[in-house]
């Protein structure tokens, strides 16, 4: 008696209208942020600490921009909870 192999659907078969949109500036954002963090860090070991708060201070900003970004992709692109079907 043979076995017959079960296959399991993937979960696109469950979620077919529900597509994943990506945002091309967030990979930019972050290695960004990962540059300018490393740029700062190397300043600080150089002992131009000035510079190394400048760096450290525009790596917050970065950052912060990259995460708004995140949340405003996810706020475009998804569904909305209180509306009424």
């Amino acid at each position: 008696m043979e076995k017959m192999k079960e296959v399991e659907p993937s979960l696109e078969v469950f979620f077919e209208e529900k597509q994943r949109k990506k945002n091309p500036l967030v990979p930019f954002g972050a290695f960004l942020t990962a540059g300018v963090l490393t740029a700062g860090l190397i300043s600080f070991r150089q002992g131009n600490s000035q510079l190394g708060q400048k760096l450290m201070r525009a790596r917050v900003v970065v950052q912060g921009a990259t995460v708004a970004l995140m949340v405003g992709t996810a706020y475009y692109y998804g569904e909305n909870p209180w509306k009424k079907n």
